[in-house]
Order: C-alpha cells, then structure tokens, then sequence
C-alpha cells in the first residue's frame, strides 16, 4: 500500500512539474515574441524574418539532435533525413501549411495585444468542424457545434470590445483568423503526413522546419523585408541576437513540453490546461501592460475559454461511446 502511494504521489508529482513547465514555456514563447515583433528594443519591421530565424534555430537542434540520437536518458531522437526526395515529396505540402500557420500567428501577435491574442485566435475549433465535415465528411453533434456558435458569439465579442476600447487592430485580427484556419488545416492533414515519417512527431518537426526555412524566403521578399534588413542597424547587437536566439529555443521548447504533457496526462487533459493558460496569460498580459478591460471584453474570454473546455469534453465522451460500440460481424474482417 505504502508503495502504490508513493508511486502515486510521485506520478502527481511528474504530472505537476511538466505542466508547470509547459505553461511557463508557453506563456514565455508569446511574451518574447511580442518583444521581438513589436517592441522598441528590438525595432526590427520584420515579422518573417524573426519567424524564419526561429525555425533556423528549431531546425539547428533538432539536426544536433538527429546526430546524436537525442538526449540520453530523457529521449531519443528518431533517425531520418529531411533531404530525402521522396519524404519532400510527401511532406513539403504540410511544411506549406506549417510555413503559412506560424507566419500568420506571428503576424498576428505583431499587430494584436498579448491579451487579445487568444481571442483573436480562438476561431481554431469552429474550423476544426468545419473542415472535418468538408474534407473527411465527419459529422459532429449538436453540442459540439452549439459550442462553437458560443465561441464564434464570443469571438465577435471580444472583437466588439476591443474596438470600443480603442487597441482594435483589423490587420492583426484578419491574420489572427487566418492563423486558426491554417492550424486547423495543418492538423487535419498531420495525420495524413504521419505514416510517411513512421508516425514520429519529432522528425515531422525536424522536416518541417527544415523546408519553412526555404519556404520563408520568397515570403520574406514580398513583404517587402529585404530592404527592412539591408537598413536595420542592430545586427551588430549582442543583445539583439540573444533575444532572437531565446526566441528560437522557446519556439522550439513549446514543441516539446506540449508533447510531453500529452504523454503524461491525456489530449483532454492538454486541452484544459491549455485553456487555463490561456486564462493566466490573459490575465497576466493585462496587469503587465497596465491594461484595463471592461466587464464585457472579459466575458467574451469567458465564454470562449468555457466553450472550448466544454468541447474538448463533449468530444471525449463521444470518443469513449464510438470505442464501447460493438463492431458488426460483416465488418470485424475489415478492422
């Protein structure tokens, strides 16, 4: 008995530190991002660019990481080339959708406050549904999609308030929208991608950041960077590139803790404490900025946080009902 608590307490303990510690390299990864992409100390106009360097620096340790098999004794690092032609030929249309998802996203946190940046790109979930119907033609219950009218109805909210409120950016919110489109599109063709790189999570990361750093460049041209970078003064700065270097490892950090947390807890799981962190860091991003919001604009937070938790569950109880339901006979050779 004494034996199974203390296996139990320890597993609590597990449980908690790698939680904590994806919600501080989350919350982290989007304060240094702000700073990078629109603060004075930085004041480099070059979202793309900034973006681009991060996956240099994702891509820089996951190839360390490939040579030496990863790190003994925490995990190992799957074996694979990202230059082989026929993984580019069945990944670079996913490193398509990786590129243009986290260019959006940063786009999006350049022009938007930290606090508006979840609310800005809370639409995730509605595209979830929705591309599911129209490319795997998966249905959803009506819970599930009540859910989402609330978080749509929160989202036009949030989007309300935070004109009246006078920080309201159409730019950075349109890039927001775009974001949650292309997360939701990436995700639905990830698991596509997967059996291609032996189902490993890691090597997909390893490609995508592989290929995103030759996908940017032309995006970096026709934004109009180029000349940005050729006038920017900085780049002699010690502490420009020690910003630009952490930025990179917390890019490539959220990785995975995110992967981490789901091993050891659960996708639910994941899914709440996702949700809560982005309460906090809502929450801290107002007190750090000396924001002030009004009762409605942290409604509209409420009811989208509170609407995607309560769609994580919905979808889990459907998960488990679908598991316990019998297989017809005509169908069991087919499984």
């Amino acid at each position: 008995m004494k034996e199974h608590q203390g296996d139990l307490c320890s597993r609590y303990i597990k449980i908690f530190i790698v939680v904590s510690c994806y919600w501080v390299v989350s919350i982290a990864t989007v304060f240094v991002n702000k700073t990078l992409l629109s603060s004075d100390s930085v004041s480099l106009d070059a979202p793309l660019f900034i973006t681009w360097f991060q996956c240099v620096v994702s891509f820089t340790i996951c190839f360390t990481l490939s040579k030496t098999g990863g790190i003994p004794g925490v995990f190992n690092f799957p074996k694979g080339s990202p230059w082989n032609l026929e993984v580019v030929k069945k990944v670079i249309p996913l490193s398509i959708m990786f590129t243009l998802m986290i260019a959006t996203n940063n786009m999006c946190l350049k022009y938007v406050g930290v606090a508006f940046y979840y609310i800005g790109r809370s639409l995730t979930t509605v595209f979830n549904v929705l591309l599911s119907w129209l490319l795997l033609r998966q249905s959803t219950s009506l819970r599930c999609v009540l859910c989402c009218t609330f978080i749509i109805f929160g989202f036009y909210l949030g989007v309300d308030q935070e004109n009246l409120l006078g920080s309201f950016s159409l730019l950075g919110t349109i890039y927001g929208v775009i974001g949650s489109f292309m997360l939701s599109l990436y995700s639905i063709f990830t698991k596509k991608v997967l059996p291609s790189v032996n189902q490993e999570v890691w090597l997909l990361s390893y490609y995508n950041n592989a290929y995103s750093i030759i996908l940017f460049l032309p995006l970096i041209v026709i934004n109009g960077e180029v000349g940005v970078l050729v006038q920017y003064t900085g780049f002699d700065s010690t502490f420009f590139w020690v910003q630009m270097v952490i930025g990179g490892v917390c890019g490539f950090a959220i990785g995975y803790v995110t992967s981490l947390q789901i091993k050891v807890t659960s996708p639910l799981t994941h899914n709440i404490s996702g949700t809560a962190k982005a309460c906090a860091q809502t929450v801290l991003a107002t007190q750090w900025y000396n924001e002030t919001k009004n009762y409605l604009w942290w409604s509209s937070n409420l009811i989208v946080l509170g609407s995607s938790a309560m769609y994580a569950r919905f979808k889990q109880i459907e998960m488990e009902e679908n598991s316990r339901k019998p297989v017809p006979e005509e169908k069991k050779s087919l499984v």
